[in-house]
């Protein structure tokens, strides 16, 4: 587990550093920037799991910055936990989804609390990632697809499913995307995804890959997992529900 601190005052973004080591041990602190435009920069480059967020602060304040991080990130987007000197803007964290937000000056008592409350939903992410499995597990068989129709340009043709890579969501379409190249179908990730034969895998909200064109799955210095195929250039994310699916590879 990782995570990012923004505040513009250096002493209190330092204190709540250390009270987090204290707190949580094992939580690497990835970067402390000043203001919540550096926030949103460094969410996006460093991928952190939690972004601590001072709500005043210069250029984006911290609300302002927690709304771009998740337009930005999407599901991948850092819980947020926001600290803030003052009370009355309790409920306004709460209604940009916060976990929690914690009142400067920051106590050690409240600040454990706070480290529950993150534990706790990333033990909720295991048990999402399970019943996810279970449910897929138990999901009606029908007949598979054989081969999806998919326009490229004014042309259509056939695709036999096996030269799939893998299907990703684009606006109203899905994107079908074999080693030549993509193509277009109408159908929905998610109503597609019943129609499909075994060894296809969903691995985030809007990708669905062929597991036989898998060739490694990979974290990065941030932890986060990205798979490497065998026939595409590209890595494609894996979100954290999905992620166990892939820790012996």
């Amino acid at each position: 587990m990782n995570a990012l601190i923004a505040d513009d005052e250096p002493l209190l973004a330092l204190s709540l550093k250390t009270a987090l080591g204290g707190a949580w041990p094992e939580l690497e602190i990835a970067a402390v920037v000043p203001n919540g435009l550096e926030a949103v920069q460094a969410a996006e480059r460093l991928r952190p799991d939690i972004a601590f967020l001072d709500i005043r602060m210069p250029g984006l304040d911290g609300l302002e910055a927690a709304a771009e991080i998740a337009d930005r990130m999407g599901d991948a987007a850092p819980a947020v936990v926001f600290v803030t000197a003052y009370e009355e803007y309790a409920l306004r964290a709460f209604d940009a989804s916060a976990v929690d937000y914690v009142l400067k000056p920051v106590t050690q008592d409240r600040l454990a609390r706070t480290v529950e409350r993150l534990k706790a939903r990333q033990r909720d992410f295991g048990e999402l990632a399970r019943q996810l499995r279970a449910l897929t597990a138990q999901a009606p068989k029908t007949q598979p697809l054989r081969q999806v129709m998919a326009g490229t340009g004014s042309a259509v043709k056939l695709i036999p499913i096996g030269e799939v890579c893998y299907f990703q969501a684009a606006d109203k379409y899905t994107s079908v995307v074999t080693a030549d190249g993509e193509s277009l179908i109408r159908t929905p990730l998610k109503e597609l995804a019943p129609q499909l034969p075994e060894g296809f895998q969903q691995v985030h909200r809007g990708t669905i890959v062929n597991l036989n064109e898998v060739a490694a799955a990979v974290r990065d210095e941030t932890g986060r997992m990205s798979l490497r195929l065998r026939r595409r250039k590209e890595a494609l994310p894996v979100s954290r529900v999905y992620a166990e699916l892939f820790k012996a590879m």
